[in-house]
């Protein structure tokens, strides 16, 4: 398959019309119909209903494919300019879920600012997603991305081509409850008595719904409310007025007013914060990866 003509597929089937992909892509309508043309020819399939427009089911199964496939294109591109370019200059651009913005984190980076005072810094915090593509298409140097899984497994990263993924902090995931919550003095929770509770999905701050009911092996966890933000403090605000239960590492919500975290007993889970970056990263990027893995011991 042509990817010119798998972009301009994915274009239409998320802005719905031809017209507004054209415009996105900055492309004559025409020659967007040509390009779907083209393509549902080369795959002898229709991919998108005209009127309205929208994906066939043979093309919302393309649309599974093609994400992660003009991702892997990107990343590639990526790499290679990582290793034909030129010197950058000191300029770094790390991503954080919210998260992985530890107290860890911001030692070692200042720390490292100290033997490299010429050295320009951006923070972004994203979303797990977005870090991992942008550090595989060099919109980012290095990243730090957090999950649970299980004590001895890897974060599940989407695969994005050949980055290095280290673990950098391990901590205990813990279920954040308001304080009059009748569970909120207990010991410990197994995660599968909480299928049925009010939750918050939070998918870019806290643990996502998916992932616990993939962990537990339910078809609970169901949300009560949607948190679409970065700010820990925002989602644990909605916590502690009753809105629904967030799973986040029991650090993140010690101390806080109206909140109590009890840790998860079961299944044995912890929660993790990795480093992202391509194999070619080298100069304070580096510096600042390997100063992580070696404070993680």
């Amino acid at each position: 398959m042509d990817p010119h003509l798998l972009r301009t597929f994915v274009a239409v089937a998320r802005c719905g019309s031809f017209s507004e992909a054209a415009r996105e892509l900055g492309y004559t309508q025409s020659a967007v119909s040509q390009h779907i043309a083209a393509l549902e020819s080369d795959l002898g399939a229709v991919l998108l209903q005209r009127r309205p427009v929208s994906p066939t089911g043979v093309g919302v199964r393309l649309l599974e494919h093609a994400g992660p496939l003009l991702l892997r294109l990107d990343a590639a591109r990526a790499d290679i300019a990582r290793l034909t370019a030129a010197p950058a200059a000191a300029r770094t651009v790390i991503g954080v879920s919210p998260l992985a913005l530890t107290p860890q984190l911001t030692r070692t980076l200042a720390d490292i600012r100290r033997t490299q005072p010429l050295w320009e810094v951006t923070v972004r915090v994203l979303s797990r997603e977005v870090i991992t593509r942008q550090v595989a298409t060099a919109a980012l140097d290095i990243g730090l991305v957090d999950g649970v899984a299980a004590p001895n497994d890897p974060l599940h990263l989407p695969d994005v081509g050949p980055l290095t993924a280290t673990a950098v902090t391990e901590q205990r995931p813990a279920v954040a409850l308001p304080a009059q919550h009748p569970l909120a003095g207990r010991a410990g929770l197994r995660l599968v008595d909480l299928a049925d509770a009010r939750w918050i999905d939070a998918p870019d701050t806290a643990i996502p719904l998916a992932q616990l009911r993939t962990t537990s092996g339910t078809d609970g966890f169901r949300p009560s409310l949607r948190y679409e933000g970065t700010d820990v403090r925002g989602l644990l605000a909605l916590t502690a007025a009753g809105h629904g239960l967030a799973l986040l590492p029991q650090p993140a919500i010690e101390g806080i007013p109206g909140i109590n975290s009890v840790p998860v007993s079961a299944p044995r889970l912890v929660h993790r914060t990795e480093v992202l970056h391509s194999n070619a990263v080298d100069g304070p990027p580096a510096l600042l990866a390997a100063a992580l893995r070696r404070a993680a011991g």
